[in-house]
């Protein structure tokens, strides 16, 4: 696939999403934990796109894109106080799929600890790509 093909590929125009990234990294707090991110996901792209890894990223984000598979919802709550209690409880296991109030969320270990990371579902994608 080359940069052209990429640039077809709707979220896979490299340098457009490096300067897309500019204004939000500019409205952050000087050295916040948000600025860090967003610094570190702007060197990725940069990454990406400068040792030729295009294609494989391009495969990468189409399998992970892809709206028709399925999730396994092991948990649903109807508000993040009930998730967080149930979290708290060390039930949850890292890579768990749960509905938060209609969204999905992945629990994740980081830094010792177990989080809710925002991962949609797709029912959510296929909704996303309908508007």
């Amino acid at each position: 696939m080359s940069r052209d093909d990429m640039a077809n590929t709707p979220g896979l125009d490299l340098d457009s999403m490096l300067l897309a990234l500019n204004p939000f990294i500019d409205s952050q707090e000087e050295g916040s934990k948000e600025q860090e991110a967003l610094k570190l996901a702007q060197a990725a792209l940069l990454y990406i796109r400068d040792s030729a890894k295009e294609a494989e990223f391009a495969r990468y984000y189409t399998q992970f894109s892809d709206t028709s598979f399925t999730v396994e919802v092991s948990q649903d709550f109807e508000s993040r106080a009930e998730a967080d209690q149930w979290l708290a409880s060390g039930k949850a296991r890292d890579s768990e799929r749960v509905r938060i109030a209609g969204k999905g969320y992945m629990v994740v270990e980081a830094q010792g600890r177990l989080l809710f990371m925002v991962a949609p579902l797709p029912e959510e994608l296929k909704t996303d790509e309908a508007e």
